[in-house]
């Protein structure tokens, strides 16, 4: 799913403000996750995710506080939300890469969904485009 033709240099945040981060790189993946969690963690349908690496991440100012619940692959999934405005932040997070919610980009007009995954959560009223490709779980 890289794609080497879109570098980004971006910034984003929380709603408050009291978070801020830069992305300077090429994602590995955009995509929307249709799982449960997803849609319980956002109140939304689903999440639309940059995926990029770590060395493409900075911090501008604060720190997030975390979540970990399990993942369908064994594993945890670790997620960031503002500590004072409770805005979900970041998902997927790992030592190399992490996943950043594309509503919390300041021009969030940049994302791009490449694919969209766990479609088999989806709710009925959650429309999904047939232009992009779609998963049951999570790749195609």
């Amino acid at each position: 799913m890289h794609d080497e033709s879109m570098t980004l240099n971006v910034v984003g945040g929380c709603l408050c403000g009291q978070y801020r981060y830069e992305i300077s790189g090429t994602p590995i993946a955009m995509f929307n996750c249709h799982c449960r969690d997803c849609q319980q963690s956002t109140g939304g349908p689903y999440s639309p995710v940059v995926y990029v690496g770590k060395r493409s991440f900075r911090v501008i100012r604060g720190r997030l506080k975390h979540y970990s619940a399990d993942s369908e692959s064994g594993g945890r999934n670790m997620r960031g939300f503002c500590s004072e405005c409770g805005a979900r932040v970041t998902g997927g997070e790992s030592d190399e890469s992490i996943g950043i919610l594309a509503s919390s980009l300041d021009d969030p007009s940049v994302f791009r969904a490449q694919v969209n995954i766990y479609v088999r959560e989806a709710q009925p009223w959650d429309r999904i485009p047939d232009d992009i490709p779609a998963a049951q779980g999570s790749t195609p």
